[in-house]
């Protein structure tokens, strides 16, 4: 028998509804925008070389509610904005893309090559 049993007192989802500050196209990195509206995150697309709050799931116009997909390791879809090599990890690029880390930050890493303008499959970092 367990004793002393550590117990989760707080484990978010890794999805978000947020609100979009800015029109945000769907497989896009997106970042904080603002403070939270209506009890929702506020993002917009992601500029490059930042830090995200994740992955746009959806196109959604400024104002709309949109999911947004994260979570340390988990493996999604992002539009890739240059040719990616598997393995090679990934900053925001221009439009929220993925592109290969050269000086921003790590948002991920690429688990499949992918051709620029195509779906990458990306484990993301946070």
């Amino acid at each position: 028998m367990y004793q002393n049993i550590m117990q989760d007192r707080f484990t978010p989802g890794t999805d978000l509804t947020a609100v979009a500050d800015t029109a945000v196209v769907g497989k896009t990195f997106v970042a904080i925008a603002g403070p939270l509206k209506g009890g929702n995150i506020v993002v917009e697309t992601a500029t490059a070389g930042s830090a995200t709050a994740g992955v746009a799931k959806y196109d959604a116009k400024a104002g709309a509610l949109v999911g947004v997909a994260r979570g340390s390791s988990r493996v999604v879809t992002v539009t890739a904005g240059a040719t990616i090599t598997a393995g090679t990890a990934v900053e925001v690029g221009p439009a929220g893309k993925a592109i290969p880390a050269t000086t921003g930050i790590t948002v991920g890493y690429a688990v499949d090559d992918a051709a620029d303008a195509t779906d990458a499959l990306i484990s993301l970092a946070n």
